[in-house]
Protein backbone atom coordinates (compact mmCIF):
# COMPACT_ATOMS: atom_id res chain seq x y z
CA UNK A 1 0.00 0.00 0.00
CA UNK A 2 1.51 3.28 -1.06
CA UNK A 3 0.17 6.34 0.73
CA UNK A 4 2.20 9.49 0.28
CA UNK A 5 1.63 12.72 2.20
CA UNK A 6 3.26 15.91 0.98
CA UNK A 7 2.78 18.87 3.32
CA UNK A 8 3.25 22.18 1.48
CA UNK A 9 0.80 24.07 3.70
CA UNK A 10 3.13 25.49 6.33
CA UNK A 11 0.86 24.02 9.05
CA UNK A 12 2.06 21.22 11.31
CA UNK A 13 -0.22 18.20 10.83
CA UNK A 14 0.07 14.68 12.22
CA UNK A 15 0.80 13.15 8.83
CA UNK A 16 1.40 9.67 10.27
CA UNK A 17 -2.18 9.64 11.59
CA UNK A 18 -3.50 10.56 8.13
CA UNK A 19 -1.56 7.60 6.70
CA UNK A 20 -2.82 5.27 9.47
CA UNK A 21 -6.41 6.39 8.82
CA UNK A 22 -6.00 5.87 5.06
CA UNK A 23 -4.65 2.34 5.64
CA UNK A 24 -7.55 1.63 7.98
CA UNK A 25 -10.06 2.77 5.35
CA UNK A 26 -8.30 0.71 2.67
CA UNK A 27 -8.62 -2.39 4.86
CA UNK A 28 -12.25 -1.71 5.84
CA UNK A 29 -13.34 -1.11 2.24
CA UNK A 30 -11.25 -3.94 0.76
CA UNK A 31 -9.02 -1.72 -1.34
CA UNK A 32 -6.14 -3.63 -2.90
CA UNK A 33 -3.12 -3.56 -0.56
CA UNK A 34 -0.96 -2.12 -3.33
CA UNK A 35 -3.36 0.66 -4.34
CA UNK A 36 -1.81 4.11 -4.34
CA UNK A 37 -3.03 7.33 -2.71
CA UNK A 38 -1.46 10.76 -2.62
CA UNK A 39 -2.45 13.36 -0.02
CA UNK A 40 -1.29 16.92 -0.66
CA UNK A 41 -1.64 19.53 2.08
CA UNK A 42 -1.67 23.03 0.62
CA UNK A 43 -2.16 26.62 1.75
CA UNK A 44 -5.21 28.71 0.79
CA UNK A 45 -3.75 30.35 -2.35
CA UNK A 46 -2.69 26.95 -3.72
CA UNK A 47 -6.09 25.44 -2.86
CA UNK A 48 -7.88 28.36 -4.52
CA UNK A 49 -5.84 27.74 -7.67
CA UNK A 50 -6.65 24.01 -7.61
CA UNK A 51 -10.32 24.73 -6.93
CA UNK A 52 -10.47 26.99 -9.97
CA UNK A 53 -8.56 24.56 -12.20
CA UNK A 54 -10.43 21.42 -11.17
CA UNK A 55 -13.94 22.66 -10.39
CA UNK A 56 -14.02 26.02 -12.16
CA UNK A 57 -15.07 27.57 -8.84
CA UNK A 58 -13.38 30.59 -7.25
CA UNK A 59 -12.14 30.67 -3.67
CA UNK A 60 -10.42 28.18 -1.45
CA UNK A 61 -12.11 25.00 -0.23
CA UNK A 62 -11.38 22.34 2.38
CA UNK A 63 -10.74 19.19 0.31
CA UNK A 64 -10.58 18.21 -3.36
CA UNK A 65 -10.40 14.69 -4.73
CA UNK A 66 -9.00 13.65 -8.09
CA UNK A 67 -9.73 9.98 -8.86
CA UNK A 68 -7.31 8.19 -11.17
CA UNK A 69 -8.26 4.56 -11.91
CA UNK A 70 -11.92 4.88 -10.82
CA UNK A 71 -11.58 2.20 -8.15
CA UNK A 72 -14.63 1.33 -6.06
CA UNK A 73 -14.90 -0.44 -2.69
CA UNK A 74 -14.33 -4.16 -2.84
CA UNK A 75 -15.68 -7.08 -0.86
CA UNK A 76 -13.91 -9.66 1.33
CA UNK A 77 -13.83 -12.17 -1.54
CA UNK A 78 -13.23 -9.60 -4.29
CA UNK A 79 -11.02 -6.64 -3.29
CA UNK A 80 -10.52 -3.79 -5.69
CA UNK A 81 -7.90 -4.34 -8.37
CA UNK A 82 -4.46 -2.88 -7.90
CA UNK A 83 -4.23 0.69 -9.15
CA UNK A 84 -3.97 4.37 -8.41
CA UNK A 85 -6.87 5.45 -6.20
CA UNK A 86 -6.04 9.11 -6.78
CA UNK A 87 -5.04 12.38 -5.17
CA UNK A 88 -6.57 14.34 -2.32
CA UNK A 89 -5.70 17.99 -1.68
CA UNK A 90 -6.54 19.35 1.78
CA UNK A 91 -6.18 22.90 3.06
CA UNK A 92 -5.28 22.83 6.79
CA UNK A 93 -5.96 26.58 7.11
CA UNK A 94 -9.57 26.03 6.04
CA UNK A 95 -9.71 22.95 8.28
CA UNK A 96 -8.61 25.08 11.26
CA UNK A 97 -11.51 27.50 10.75
CA UNK A 98 -14.03 24.70 10.22
CA UNK A 99 -12.80 22.85 13.31
CA UNK A 100 -13.06 25.97 15.45
CA UNK A 101 -16.60 26.64 14.16
CA UNK A 102 -17.63 23.00 14.75
CA UNK A 103 -16.05 22.81 18.21
CA UNK A 104 -13.51 20.06 17.57
CA UNK A 105 -9.75 19.87 16.99
CA UNK A 106 -8.00 20.68 13.74
CA UNK A 107 -6.61 17.14 13.68
CA UNK A 108 -10.14 15.73 13.95
CA UNK A 109 -11.13 17.94 11.02
CA UNK A 110 -8.09 16.69 9.07
CA UNK A 111 -9.19 13.10 9.71
CA UNK A 112 -12.73 13.95 8.61
CA UNK A 113 -11.48 15.61 5.41
CA UNK A 114 -9.14 12.72 4.62
CA UNK A 115 -11.99 10.24 5.00
CA UNK A 116 -14.28 12.46 2.95
CA UNK A 117 -11.67 12.75 0.21
CA UNK A 118 -11.05 9.00 0.04
CA UNK A 119 -14.78 8.30 -0.17
CA UNK A 120 -15.04 10.72 -3.11
CA UNK A 121 -12.16 8.88 -4.81
CA UNK A 122 -14.16 5.66 -4.40
CA UNK A 123 -17.17 7.15 -6.16
CA UNK A 124 -19.26 8.32 -3.20
CA UNK A 125 -20.98 11.68 -3.50
CA UNK A 126 -23.39 13.88 -1.57
CA UNK A 127 -25.24 15.78 -4.29
CA UNK A 128 -28.54 13.96 -3.68
CA UNK A 129 -30.08 13.33 -0.23
CA UNK A 130 -29.76 9.52 -0.53
CA UNK A 131 -26.12 9.81 -1.61
CA UNK A 132 -25.39 12.22 1.22
CA UNK A 133 -26.94 9.88 3.78
CA UNK A 134 -24.92 6.94 2.48
CA UNK A 135 -21.62 8.81 2.21
CA UNK A 136 -21.83 10.68 5.50
CA UNK A 137 -23.08 7.56 7.32
CA UNK A 138 -20.07 5.58 6.10
CA UNK A 139 -17.79 8.51 6.89
CA UNK A 140 -19.07 8.61 10.50
CA UNK A 141 -18.80 4.82 10.81
CA UNK A 142 -15.19 4.76 9.59
CA UNK A 143 -14.08 7.69 11.75
CA UNK A 144 -15.76 6.32 14.86
CA UNK A 145 -14.16 2.91 14.34
CA UNK A 146 -10.72 4.46 13.70
CA UNK A 147 -10.69 6.94 16.59
CA UNK A 148 -12.78 5.02 19.12
CA UNK A 149 -14.90 8.11 19.75
CA UNK A 150 -17.86 9.79 18.10
CA UNK A 151 -16.95 11.22 14.70
CA UNK A 152 -16.79 15.02 14.40
CA UNK A 153 -19.66 16.84 12.75
CA UNK A 154 -19.42 17.10 8.99
CA UNK A 155 -18.77 20.42 7.33
CA UNK A 156 -19.96 20.73 3.76
CA UNK A 157 -18.76 23.69 1.77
Amino acid sequence: MSIEVNNESGVVVDESELVALSRFIFERLYIHPQAELSILLVDEPAMEKLHLELMDEPGSTDVLSVPMDELTPGTPDKPTPQGMLGDIAICPQVAQVQARNAGHSTQDEMLLLTTHGILHLLGYDHAEPEEKEEMFGLQRELLTAFTGKAAPSETVQ
